[in-house]
């Protein structure tokens, strides 16, 4: 037994030693350079400030922009998406529909005697993280916790309640007993209008804009399915204990793509262009099991029967590709498959797009399949049909169960709600009229359309039987697969995950942010404050900005290297130095952010070797290949 402890420690420490270790990101000094140059902050900080509130400063916004307009060219216009901007004011029956009044909720705790509120899971998963960096924990008992860490976002109210139990979890700061565990609403209410009885809400999420607008789109998309909406906009939700900075607050941006199918039908034309795309997948059974997760193509990962459809395993592929784009690191992204008691009340499956990131992974994108699900809350709500056509080649008769109604009595009964409940009764499922006929047969049967009931009697209806129907068009609803972008989460994920320190200088710190979404993409510093140095730095903007590439004019007090560093902490790539040769000479240095290595180029060409550079048309190596190293100045004032 010893001789295996003593083998099992070795092999422990062999595999601990084969494993390349990343240098750990010092948050004190990424938040002290996010604060000091102004990326984002927190809002109203003049009054103290409000938990779960941010405001970008300009490079932040430069960011943002950058990344949104990139997530436009990426997706609405390489897929021919629909684009819609909807209210953020939401009327209750819209949401009650929807589910998200009923469901939408957090599991909240109390400290019981100060009142502070806390996220149930949340404070479960920081206090067995504690535990289980203590030392005296058994193997059985480390390895229990563990389970439960893996399983966090599965277990409902009365688990969290019994775990929380079990662990004896107390209130962080004072220590103080917890109360028992309820859901908390995480919709912000409000009133529409100013007599204030019509409720309502501010939006949860820009999906439902894009759904009760399905029948406007599907017009404008001549009817043919499959489409895709898409909307970026704020959200809201009022979250229970903000934290993380931009990773949990109550106001953010998303931008939401619903894609709308044949449920009978989730191929994709386009997923032969993505199917070798390798991705790293942990799915269900492997979290449940503790096992390690699958970095396979979304090819394999169709065929091994990880991911269900084709369209779902086409959009995993196309969020990797812009993630990877704008600048997560392959070794930090991961798409974790939502355990069952995880789902959200509208999905039958979801794969999230996570970032390993200081705070432990983060979920910054969701693709969900939605099912029918909320077309068909809407249409029930409405008494309206949201459904495609399909003309069939061939006809199809089979059998179904018709409804003739009594039209006087139906109307005289419910008047100007007739329509309404006329319609709800034709769009009943066959099991369901059948249900309605045998109630009939002694009783009245109550019909439920939204939040309101109706007593049909026997009168009103004429007959109810099965009949043999020819269809020559075939009518459905359709499913939805539904990526969502969290863009401050991605946002503030880029920037932790490009933070960087120079090598023999921890001071130094700077972001290796992709050309594509540098806030600037150049910087211009003169040398010296020269005279004869002004005339070329107003040539060279003014030539960078007729491109389109947005640059800076570092002409502040300090040495180049200062200012060289000042640039590459807000993750400018490159930079264009005018010096005395630049007069004599017509050429500048032009400098690689990464590398520090420079080059000397004619002033000419500087602007179109920049454009080139940051659009990725040409690497920092083919320049290096093009033009000299700069390695010293060779003329002085």
């Amino acid at each position: 037994i010893d001789e295996l402890k003593i083998r099992k420690l070795a092999l422990s420490n062999a595999e601990k030693a084969s494993v390349v270790k990343e240098p750990k990101v010092d948050r004190a000094k990424f938040e002290n350079l996010m604060k000091r140059r102004f990326f984002y902050g927190a809002a109203f900080s003049l009054y103290g400030g409000i938990a779960g509130l941010y405001d970008l400063g300009p490079a932040g916004c430069a960011l943002k922009a950058n990344m949104v307009n990139y997530w436009r060219n990426h997706f609405v216009v390489e897929e021919n998406m629909l684009e819609v901007e909807c209210t953020m004011l939401t009327p209750e029956t819209v949401l009650r529909a929807s589910g998200h009044v009923e469901r939408f909720t957090d599991i909240m705790v109390k400290d019981v005697k100060t009142g502070d509120c806390y996220r149930a899971d949340h404070l479960l998963e920081a206090h067995l993280e504690k535990a289980l960096e203590g030392k005296g924990l058994t193997e059985e008992t480390k390895e229990e916790m563990n389970a439960v860490l893996r399983q966090i976002d599965n277990f409902g109210l009365k688990e969290i309640g019994e775990l929380i139990q079990k662990y004896g979890c107390k209130a962080p700061v004072t220590n103080n007993d917890l109360s028992e565990p309820a859901e908390f609403n995480l919709m912000f209410g409000t009133s529409i209008g100013p007599t204030g009885l019509v409720k309502g809400f501010m939006r949860p999420e820009t999906a439902q804009g894009i759904f009760v607008n399905y029948k406007r789109l599907l017009e404008y998309n001549q009817d043919k399915i499959p489409f895709a909406g898409a909307q970026i906009g704020q959200s809201f939700r009022n979250e229970i204990s903000p934290r993380s900075g931009l990773l949990r607050v109550r106001e953010f941006c998303q931008a939401e793509i619903e894609h709308f199918l044949d449920p009978e039908d989730k191929s994709h034309p386009k997923f032969k262009n993505v199917q070798d795309v390798k991705v790293k997948f942990y799915p269900c059974e492997a979290q449940m099991a503790g096992t390690d997760l699958h970095h396979v193509s979304v090819g394999e990962a169709l065929e091994k029967g990880i991911i269900k459809s084709q369209t779902m395993g086409y959009f995993i592929a196309r969020i990797h590709q812009y993630l990877a784009a704008v600048g997560i690191p392959e070794k930090n992204l991961r798409f974790r498959q939502h355990l069952q008691n995880e789902m959200a009340h509208y999905a039958c499956d979801c794969w999230d797009a996570e970032c390993k990131t200081t705070y432990g992974w983060v979920e910054i994108v969701g693709c969900a399949d939605r099912s029918c699900y909320d077309l068909n809350a809407h249409s029930k709500a409405t008494s309206t049909k949201l459904v495609a056509k399909q003309t069939l080649d061939t006809p199809v008769t089979r059998e179904v169960v018709e409804v003739v109604l009594n039209k006087a009595a139906v109307g005289k009964a419910f008047k100007k709600e007739a329509g309404g409940v006329t319609t709800a009764i034709h769009e009943m499922g066959d099991e369901e009229k059948l249900q309605m006929k045998q109630k009939l047969e002694s009783d009245i049967f109550k019909l439920t359309v939204g939040d309101k009931s109706y007593d049909i009697t026997p009168a009103m209806v004429t007959s109810i039987a099965k009949v043999s129907k020819t269809e020559h068009v075939r009518e459905f609803v359709p499913s939805v697969v539904e990526p969502s972008f969290g863009i401050g989460r991605i946002l503030y994920c880029i920037l932790e995950c490009n933070f960087k320190v120079r090598e023999n200088d921890e001071k130094r710190t700077w972001l290796d942010l992709p050309p594509l979404i540098a806030p600037t993409k150049c910087s211009v510093l003169p040398l010296s404050s020269t005279a004869d140095f002004v005339p070329y730095v107003e040539e060279l903007s003014a030539a960078l900005r007729k491109l389109g590439i947005p640059n800076k004019v570092e002409d502040s007090s300090g040495s180049i290297g200062r200012r060289y560093a000042r640039t590459d902490e807000i993750g400018i790539p490159f930079g264009i130095t005018i010096d005395f040769d630049t007069v004599k000479q017509q050429t500048v240095t032009v400098r690689d952010r990464n590398s520090c290595s420079q080059i000397r180029v004619p002033v000419s060409e500087t602007a179109d070797l920049i454009n080139k550079l940051c659009t990725d048309q040409i690497s920092w190596q083919d320049a290096k290949q093009k033009y000299p190293e700069f390695l010293a100045q060779e003329s002085s004032n």
